[in-house]
């Protein structure tokens, strides 16, 4: 890139692109029935704009969906605050929602274009950034090409790269170093991460930790959790949230199992896509038990043992009502999900082994006794059996893991000190 040849792999896959952006429509259509896209907002996905792009310098944040979203989140509102107009954009839904509900005023949200060179040339004759902030591991090649031909700076923010994503790169080391060659700086999580970023060529990289950790907890309305107290009463309260297809199962039969001992124990199971509440409440009544969805403003009552929060944005609620939370995508093989947000709040964590998206979050929390990990419905109901009954342990937990995520903070401030030259220079250039 900046004028080099692509490596034949990255020209195969821009022709590949090219040529599959013709059936676009199509697929978008697809995606709409499947309740995945938004059918107002589809041009955005091929590049058209849906609103009008600020005058002076302009800072595109981009983040694949809700975790990436929520961790650039305090990076976006400190850039705000000091003027800088910002672009933020995501792939999904759910990720729309939450910019909606949680970005400042100014800041404009539009859906991700496709990575076809001709929606990524349409999307940057635009909007015409002046700095690129990436998050976490977002290598499309079609847009980083395309950022180097412009000579756009972009930088990769809370960087991460798992080990097996690092292995399949490396498979294709000519292409990788075309790709990596071109990020200007790369801010890493941690020291396993910027080494696999170095290994690939990546130029430069720092480590300034995970920005996850400089995130606040998830608000909750008052209002709506005192009358979710009152609906819970004193019951014991097991969340599992961020569930994927595959774990509500075993969910069910960690809850039938404890409620052979704790027989007024109330489980809330999120799954991660709330489409699927609908599918969750069958297995539940599949199972001979009779759930409750939030989706459809119903509430717990005293004979309701599964309640199914197919809502969004509003775990905050729930892990405050919960005394345990299993966190889903880690008994099947998805990677886990975020531990940071109910550490925060003093909801004990326990986790299938499947966490390698979070992999240094869950050793620490691990190793320092803020976690547990399970394999199986047996295994949760017996940690989950062990910590509702056992309240010094469930104390301990919860305030290990408070501890082990409020002291892995700074990240924030690293990465604003590490793109402070770039905020610099494009201000210079505005005069």
């Amino acid at each position: 890139m900046k004028g080099r040849a692509l490596p034949l792999t990255l020209r195969l896959y821009r022709g590949a692109s090219a040529a599959a952006s013709l059936l676009a429509p199509a697929w978008l259509s697809y995606r709409v029935r499947k309740g995945k896209e938004d059918p107002t907002r589809l041009a955005e996905r091929r590049g058209h704009p849906s609103a009008e792009r600020p005058d002076g310098p302009l800072v595109w944040v981009h983040g694949a969906s809700v975790g990436e979203v929520i961790s650039v989140l305090p990076l976006i509102e400190r850039l705000d605050a000091r003027g800088f107009k910002v672009l933020l954009t995501s792939g999904t839904l759910t990720s729309s929602r939450v910019a909606a509900a949680r970005t400042p005023p100014g800041v404009i949200h539009q859906f991700v274009p496709l990575d076809a060179r001709g929606f990524i040339a349409r999307f940057l004759d635009y909007w015409a950034p002046d700095l690129v902030l990436l998050a976490e591991s977002e290598l499309w090649p079609n847009l980083i090409a395309e950022l180097g031909r412009r000579g756009t700076p972009v930088v990769l923010v809370n960087a991460r790269l798992s080990d097996r994503s690092a292995k399949r790169w490396a498979r294709l080391p000519k292409s990788a170093r075309a790709l990596l060659s071109r990020i200007d700086l790369c801010l890493a999580q941690s020291e396993e991460d910027a080494e696999r970023y170095r290994s690939l060529g990546t130029p430069r990289v720092e480590i300034c930790g995970n920005l996850k950790f400089d995130v606040p907890p998830p608000g909750v309305d008052p209002a709506e959790l005192k009358r979710f107290g009152v609906a819970v009463g004193k019951r014991p309260v097991l969340l599992a949230a961020s569930t994927h297809e595959g774990e509500e199962g075993a969910i069910i039969e960690a809850h039938r199992i404890i409620t052979s001992r704790i027989p007024d124990l109330l489980t809330i199971i999120a799954p991660r896509h709330p489409e699927r509440g609908t599918e969750v409440a069958e297995l539940a009544e599949a199972a001979g038990l009779a759930p409750r969805q939030r989706a459809f403003d119903e509430w717990p009552d005293a004979d309701t043992g599964i309640y199914v929060a197919d809502t969004i944005g509003e775990l905050g609620l729930f892990y405050r009502l919960a005394q345990v939370a299993f966190l889903g995508g880690s008994l099947v093989e998805h990677g886990g999900q975020n531990p940071i947000e109910p550490a925060k709040l003093g909801t004990v964590v326990l986790h299938g082994p499947h966490v390698w998206n979070f992999a240094a979050v869950y050793d620490a929390l691990d190793a320092g006794e803020g976690a547990a990990e399970v394999a199986d419905a047996m295994g949760i109901a017996r940690a989950a059996y062990a910590l509702i009954k056992d309240s010094q342990l469930q104390g301990h937990m919860a305030d290990a893991a408070f501890a082990t995520v409020t002291g892995l903070g700074g990240a924030l401030d690293r990465t604003l000190s590490a793109i402070e030259p770039y905020l610099i220079q494009i201000r210079l250039e505005a005069r």
